[in-house]
């Protein structure tokens, strides 16, 4: 079988970020390099919310 399952959730909770990451893990699968794909997906979504924060406080400042 060659299929992999991305699980990504984000959840903001007052002025507290969650994060859930994860991958389906398949017969021919590496530990460490699924382990590194998790933590690829997880600094995305970290990434995305800084960006969108930072356009959110330019916003504020310009209006």
């Amino acid at each position: 079988m060659d299929t992999a399952i991305a699980f990504r959730t984000a959840v903001i909770s007052g002025d507290t970020l969650y994060i859930q990451a994860g991958a389906g893990i398949v017969a021919d699968s590496i530990p460490a390099h699924e382990w590194q794909e998790t933590m690829n997906k997880g600094r995305a979504i970290f990434r995305a919310v800084a960006v969108a924060a930072a356009g959110l406080e330019s916003r504020t400042i310009q209006t």
